[in-house]
């Protein structure tokens, strides 16, 4: 008689068990705190209780079930050792230069090929314009929320900054429509790659991608096959370098909250409460009728988008999400050029959440 239908039941209620001893720890280590309680007994719980999470975080094998716990982690580790996790950011800053490396090789490939390999070169022009209709309003939509955001809670009313702050700060250059236009278009496509601008790769891609599928198919196919093999590799290599994304995540975490500490971070509680109330009502009232609207399913696409938003999150980064998002939005049924060309757009120019 085979065993595992007898003992997956086990299994699975022995991870409950050790999910809610986790919780009931935790939480308990925290009040310790809050109820002047010995800072050893706090300490102690609270890393039982992650101890008692790693079996449940092996077991599921999630990136994102890996990262928020890695964030917990790094996250208490500056509260109890401020010292050691202030030390730890280079691992954040390592993973982010590995994503630097591959995102624009990424970009291109996938931009190249789905306009000259797939016949896609009709398309090109309705989805630029759709995507930059699409990136304003959303956009403007988002400016406007924070803007009565703001003005409702008078966050940061009656702060001024020490004069020494306000004489480093330099004056804020407004870059006129013309310069904003220019900028869009490459100059050096080295040095834009080397300067990482995502936009400009995207841009020569879209070139040469239309310049290649002008030229006989004879011509073409070699350079084609070769960047359909680089795509492929990026997106490997993409998958080889998020298994360090936890680590990254909870390093970069470590760092901010060692080096400000939790009760610096006070006085930025109704700030930070004012954006994340209008980012929620931003994603409920905007983007969800959107994805309603033109019936993307609103479950399949949270789970698609649950790790790319994780580590951005972490990592106070887009960017370090952007290899990732690019990779779960084809899995999720968008084609490969669309992918390669809107979201690097959409990470260049339209910035929702910047904009709130």
């Amino acid at each position: 008689m085979p065993l595992d239908p007898i003992l997956s039941p086990i299994r699975r209620t022995g991870l409950r068990i050790l999910f809610t001893a986790a919780v009931v720890l935790f939480v308990a280590g925290l009040l310790a705190g809050f109820l002047s309680l010995p800072a050893e007994l706090a300490v102690a719980l609270r890393w039982v209780g992650f101890g008692l999470f790693v079996p449940i975080a092996l077991r599921r094998r999630s990136l994102l079930v890996w990262t928020f716990f890695a964030m917990l982690v790094g996250a208490e580790l500056g509260v109890d050792a401020p010292q050691i996790a202030t030390q730890s950011h280079f691992l954040a800053d390592i993973f982010l230069r590995l994503i630097r490396m591959i995102v624009a090789p990424l970009i291109f490939g996938g931009i190249v090929t789905g306009i000259a390999g797939h016949g896609q070169l009709g398309g090109v022009g309705r989805v630029a314009l759709k995507s930059i209709v699409f990136f304003e309003v959303v956009t403007t939509l988002g400016m406007i929320l924070g803007a009565i955001a703001i003005n409702l809670s008078q966050a940061g009313v009656g702060v001024t900054l020490p004069v020494s702050l306000q004489a480093a700060v330099p004056a804020a250059h407004q870059a006129g429509w013309q310069e904003i236009l220019l900028n869009v278009f490459p100059e050096n496509i080295a040095q834009a790659v080397a300067q990482n601008q995502i936009l400009q790769v995207a841009i020569f891609a879209l070139l040469f991608g239309t310049a290649l599928a002008t030229l006989p198919t004879p011509r073409r196919a070699p350079l084609v096959n070769v960047l359909q093999s680089l795509t492929e590799t990026m997106f490997r290599l993409t998958r080889i370098i998020m298994v360090m994304a936890p680590v990254a995540a909870g390093a970069a975490l470590a760092y901010t909250v060692g080096s400000m500490g939790i009760l610096t971070l006070l006085p930025l509680v109704k700030l930070a409460v004012t954006c994340y109330t209008t980012l929620l009502i931003f994603a409920l009232l905007v983007f969800v009728p959107i994805l309603v609207g033109f019936r993307i399913p609103l479950r399949r696409f949270a789970a698609a988008i649950a790790e790319p938003t994780a580590i951005g999150f972490a990592t106070t980064s887009s960017e370090v999400a952007l290899p990732l998002a690019m990779e779960r939005m084809e899995e999720f049924g968008a084609p490969r050029w669309i992918v390669s060309f809107v979201i690097p757009t959409g990470y260049s120019f339209n910035l929702t959440g910047s904009s709130i």
